[in-house]
């Protein structure tokens, strides 16, 4: 982190995952973790960007290997394929 002044930023998340940060804060790695989550983010690094995709990916994958929604036909296709398309279009570009 280049700048040594950190300003503070409020941020409502599931109970689950402020669960999970309580105990991470405990070996003090819940700030640093939070703040490179944000900085990747908001700097575009590909990192984020590319974990996100394959992210996206993999759901469109189990979606589309789904044999029960590869039985389903929605005029002419098979929904397992409608959907992995569907999910496809959320990629980061």
């Amino acid at each position: 982190m280049e700048s040594k002044k950190l300003v503070p930023y409020s941020v409502y998340i599931p109970q689950e995952y402020y669960l999970k940060l309580k105990a991470a804060a405990k070996e003090r790695k819940a700030s640093v973790l939070i703040r490179d989550a944000i900085t990747m983010l908001c700097d575009g690094e590909d990192a984020y960007k590319l974990g996100y995709n394959r992210g996206i990916s993999d759901a469109a994958k189990v979606v589309y290997d789904c044999e029960e929604a590869q039985m389903i036909a929605v005029k002419g296709k098979d929904l397992g394929s409608i959907l992995a398309e569907k999910i496809d279009l959320l990629e980061s570009k």
